[in-house]
């Protein structure tokens, strides 16, 4: 599993969410059907799904945000009904692999970045990227976002 430190860019057009974070492993796979269902909509975009979360910041921390989207390549002036243009740019440590193991790879990439000396910003979006494969798999790519 290669991990390694990245500055990014990312310009998204998706929908607002928020819930438990509990909920999230549920809540997120339905609103990307939504923006599936409305890509069309979208101008420049890209094929790539994507996903920002607000990291969850200690155990008290129940409820959070996120975007569900897709990339977009270029500034988009006019937005759907009912969608947001973000733009994030950020210093990230970032893993790549398959989405049935995404817990892991958290988890792995979090040990990694903190042997690194890399410090988690918690006030930025935790970013994942959905890449479809062959035999209808799906790998995700993953940025924790890190102060500079």
């Amino acid at each position: 599993m290669e991990r390694k430190m990245v500055k990014k860019h990312f310009k998204i057009v998706g929908i607002k969410g928020s819930g438990a974070f509990a909920d999230f492993g549920t809540e997120i796979p339905k609103l990307a059907q939504q923006i599936s269902i409305r890509s069309g909509e979208i101008k420049n975009r890209s094929q790539t799904e994507i996903a920002l979360f607000e990291p969850k910041r200690d155990d008290n921390h129940l409820e959070g945000q996120y975007y569900v989207g897709l990339i977009v390549n270029d500034i988009v002036r006019e937005v759907p009904s009912g969608m947001n243009y973000i733009e994030t740019a950020q210093n990230y440590v970032t893993t790549r692999g398959k989405i049935t193991n995404i817990g892991n790879l958290h988890s792995q990439l979090s040990k990694w970045a903190d042997e690194q000396g890399y410090k988690r910003d918690l006030g930025s979006h935790i970013v994942e990227t959905y890449h479809p494969m062959e035999n209808e798999e799906e790998e995700v790519e993953i940025y924790l976002p890190i102060h500079s």
